[in-house]
């Protein structure tokens, strides 16, 4: 899985240049890990796989805007939030 926020593209603390829906799912990773989520619909919980420890991780509940998380999968068991986006580099 490539790094979209290596060095030779933008930091992670730079701003996303546009962003993608997520659609979670419980076999399936996103296609490159992400730092950040947007919530636009309805807040709640996002459930996600850390995209460097492996590690399980819930939120939540989490309101309407973008959150700092570094995920790899986003759980489709365990997600309530909708309106979810992620950013590209």
């Amino acid at each position: 899985m490539s790094d979209n926020f290596s060095a030779t593209a933008t930091r992670i603390t730079g701003p996303a240049l546009s962003a993608f829906a997520i659609t979670p799912s419980d076999s399936n990773d996103l296609p490159a890990p992400v730092r950040a989520v947007t919530i636009g619909t309805l807040p709640g919980t996002v459930r996600y796989t850390h995209a460097r420890t492996g590690a399980i991780c819930p939120t939540g509940p989490l309101p309407v805007g973008q959150h700092s998380i570094w995920a790899k999968r986003i759980w489709y068991t365990g997600t309530t939030a909708t309106g979810l986006t992620r950013p590209l580099k």
